[in-house]
């Protein structure tokens, strides 16, 4: 997703081109890129000029889109999991707390976009202003 940020928009990029930018293995790659294109923020292109885009434009993808696209939703603790509910949580004393603790994180997921992530690392790594503090990478 870096890599197709740093690009101009709509250019095509093909596979191996990320892979090799990416240090990525391309077996990896190719699963990755599926999922991306499945979920809508990656699109692809077939033929001898074939390659990857980005669906959208990068300042309109966050950080918590890309991780939930691959892993899943976020949860902190397994607390916070509505299919595995704990039967304590009713009463629970940290529940308040794991909760409060996840909107936090998402909320930084949320804000960081993939257009400020890529010119982090066009600009070799200096840290990207999120929300009201740095935050390194």
């Amino acid at each position: 997703m870096l890599h197709l940020a740093s690009v101009p928009p709509n250019v095509v990029v093909p596979f191996r081109e990320i892979a090799r930018k990416m240090l990525v293995p391309e077996d990896f790659l190719a699963k990755i890129l599926k999922t991306l294109v499945d979920e809508g923020l990656v699109r692809s292109a077939r033929g001898p000029h074939g390659g990857y885009a980005l669906a959208r434009p990068s300042s309109e993808i966050n950080f918590l889109e890309i991780i939930e696209a691959i892993e899943g939703p976020v949860a902190l603790n397994v607390c916070l999991d509505p299919d595995d509910a704990c039967p304590r949580q009713p009463g629970c004393t940290l529940a308040d707390v794991w909760r409060e603790g996840q909107e936090k994180m998402l909320d930084v997921y949320r804000s960081a976009n993939l257009a400020a992530l890529a010119g982090k690392a066009a600009d070799g790594g200096a840290p990207v202003q999120i929300g009201s503090a740095p935050v390194a990478g």
